[in-house]
């Protein structure tokens, strides 16, 4: 009720918990901070909590072809501010920003074959795919390709990937993850690749090898043209789930290529980077063939 006093809910709290069951422990608590007005209550959380923020990106497992828009909209626009906010702050403490930088490097182990390949956010980023009662309904092969490419977008932003329901077993795991989030609690190290099951990848745990190559009908990668292995991957997922709202303008000239913007350092590292893609095509071709080989 709107007249109940913070007491009285605190109370009601206590009672219920004790009620739930016979010296059980409670799995959920609530700490009610009280005391003078402006006495440093704020303080104190932010200090416990260490300041801690994070990105939980929700995705609808059961709406596949509006999963790469919602996704790739929405973490461009974080990641675009978040990289602001961290340029700014290197310009006044420059020490902190290197020491987010390193932190968010510490998920994945130092001898990680993928270290140098990702390009993780800078604060810490978990991807959840909810209604996984609908899409574990899903085709087969519509599942794989759905799981392969949220493995690849996580791993590649150093992101944890979990898929939920209304199972109250999923969402324990949820809640842990939230958790760990908010009070620094260890991360979990179970971890589930399956695509029968829901999956659940804690950050660092992943790696290109595991998650393979994009699912490129007839297996030739190659032919797919892209400047990037997240381009690449954007264009398998569309051919199978193309966006509902689909862009009608015409191709136009890429201004990378245009001589009237050369720029002899920028094209210099788009030329290593057009490299690098095609390195990663040819690993991902052989390993294709690997694969088929050894089927």
């Amino acid at each position: 009720m709107a007249s109940e006093t913070l007491w009285e809910i605190a109370r009601a709290e206590v009672e219920k918990s004790g009620s739930e069951g016979d010296g059980a422990e409670i799995g959920e608590k609530s700490i009610f901070f009280i005391g003078s007005k402006n006495g440093g209550k704020t303080t104190i959380i932010l200090r416990c909590l260490d300041r801690t923020f994070s990105i939980v990106l929700v995705l609808d497992l059961s709406k596949p072809n509006d999963l790469w828009p919602t996704m790739e909209n929405l973490l461009q626009a974080t990641k675009s501010h978040v990289d602001k906010v961290i340029m700014k702050l290197g310009k006044t403490n420059s020490k902190a920003a290197s020491e987010m930088r390193q932190k968010i490097r510490s998920n994945m182990q130092k001898d990680h074959p993928d270290r140098e390949l990702i390009d993780p956010f800078l604060i810490p980023l978990v991807i959840i795919g909810t209604k996984y009662d609908i899409f574990q309904d899903f085709d087969s092969e519509k599942r794989k390709v759905i799981c392969k490419t949220l493995r690849f977008v996580a791993h590649y932003y150093g992101a944890s990937l979990m898929f939920t329901s209304k199972s109250e077993a999923l969402l324990l795991k949820i809640r842990g993850v939230i958790n760990q989030l908010a009070f620094g609690i260890d991360k979990s190290k179970s971890i589930c690749v399956d695509q029968n099951k829901p999956l659940f990848i804690t950050a660092g745990l992943d790696s290109l090898s595991h998650i393979g190559s994009p699912p490129v009908p007839g297996n030739d990668i190659r032919k797919l043209h892209a400047n990037s292995p997240m381009e690449l991957w954007k264009k398998v997922y569309e051919k199978l789930f193309p966006p509902k709202s689909i862009n009608t303008l015409k191709d136009i000239k890429d201004p990378a290529r245009d001589p009237q913007y050369a720029e002899s350092e920028v094209d210099e590292m788009r030329i290593q980077k057009d490299q690098e893609l095609e390195q990663y095509k040819r690993s991902s071709s052989m390993s294709w063939k690997q694969i088929e080989l050894d089927s």
